[in-house]
């Protein structure tokens, strides 16, 4: 029996909907890479049963050591939250959002690609070569949770709520620089900031002040500062021009589901929330949410499950093992074997199969 050099040690948590099946998918599209891999690494599982049936049963989204249990593991894989008998926000703030901020994950990167085999509503794509990523403030912003409702004693039509949005600038800062140390490593070097500084005149303020002294220290890079609504019509009208898109929580949020919507489907899209510092363990997961429409009926997409996963192996510095992962999702949407948000027929077995086979 071969002993593998490093094995990673995974917390698995499909939590709700078909993060169940995406996760079980990406699971075992790893574990063939991994076996295929010489000895050279190998995963050691953990799944965890957190989400909205475990809330059900116990009150909670996850356990109250949830965190401590979580802290010693390379990684996180995580599929989706939501489901219909919970409140969003006790679902999203109970798991995923307590993972992302008590481990500090403050860069969000999700990446749009436009794969080959998928229509795309956006013409421009059927003849130009289209692909950036949007960078995430992931760790503040209009997320940041500052706020509360009081004075519901009123009576109806009384009560009040107050949302704040915090901006730091350790947060803009150290996000702006994760941009565009990626940008140096794109064919092109183009950073765009996204704002709303003509409207919000004190965080987006900061935001644009921070972006432009730190973009004097990228001379090579070439930057732009544009509004958030000018660049939503950007990524529609003239999304050629764009490369890395770095942009508030928010904002970001917004911008990459209309990005991966604009590639063919939220079904592809991956997502990495990293502790670049590595202080914690960074989570790896799927756009797409938990769907309970299509939940337990093998419709639910993979892909997005599985590109996530070839953000960890870039994480966990196993670029080519990525890129082959990458190379046989491009396969499997080129042969046309696709799921049925993307026009197909297949099922989540048979594009995990297809994506296992094109791994050959």
């Amino acid at each position: 029996m071969t002993t593998a050099s490093r094995t990673f040690r995974i917390a698995a948590i499909p939590a709700d909907g078909v993060g169940k099946e995406v996760v079980a998918a990406g699971r075992a599209v790893l574990d063939v890479l991994a076996a295929d891999s010489g000895g050279a690494f190998a995963f050691a599982w953990e799944e965890f049963p957190w989400g909205c049936e475990y809330y059900e049963r116990t009150g909670t989204m996850m356990d109250e050591d949830g965190l401590d249990r979580l802290k010693d593991f390379d990684a996180v894989y995580f599929g989706a939250v939501g489901w219909p008998t919970v409140p969003d926000h006790v679902s999203l703030w109970g798991l995923r959002l307590r993972i992302c901020q008590n481990f500090d994950q403050w860069a969000n990167v999700r990446p749009v690609h436009f794969l080959p085999g998928v229509l795309s509503p956006l013409r421009k794509a059927d003849d130009t070569d289209l692909d950036w990523v949007v960078v995430r403030e992931n760790s503040e912003g209009e997320y940041a949770g500052l706020g509360g409702r009081n004075l519901s004693a009123r009576g109806r039509g009384g009560e009040v709520a107050v949302q704040s949005a915090l901006f730091t600038e350790t947060g803009c800062e150290r996000i702006m620089r994760f941009a565009f140390d990626l940008a140096r490593t794109r064919t092109r070097r183009k950073v765009s900031s996204v704002t709303k500084s003509n409207a919000q005149q004190y965080g987006m303020v900061l935001w644009d002040d921070v972006f432009k002294r730190v973009a004097a220290d990228y001379p090579d890079v070439e930057t732009e500062s544009v509004l958030v609504d000018a660049m939503s019509a950007k990524f529609v009208l003239h999304p050629e021009d764009l490369s890395v898109v770095v942009a508030s929580n928010l904002n970001a949020d917004i911008l990459s589901d209309l990005g991966s919507a604009l590639a063919g489907s939220l079904g592809l899209a991956a997502s990495a929330n990293l502790n670049p510092e590595r202080r914690f363990p960074s989570m790896f997961e799927p756009v797409h949410g938990s769907a309970p429409d299509i939940a337990g009926q093998g419709l639910a997409n993979p892909i997005g499950a599985v590109g996530s996963a070839a953000l960890m192996l870039d994480h966990f510095g196993l670029p080519d093992q990525a890129a082959r992962l990458e190379r046989a999702i491009e396969k499997t949407t080129a042969a046309g074997i696709l799921t049925r948000d993307v026009g197909g027929t297949a099922t989540t077995e048979g594009v995990t199969k297809a994506l296992i086979d094109a791994l050959g």
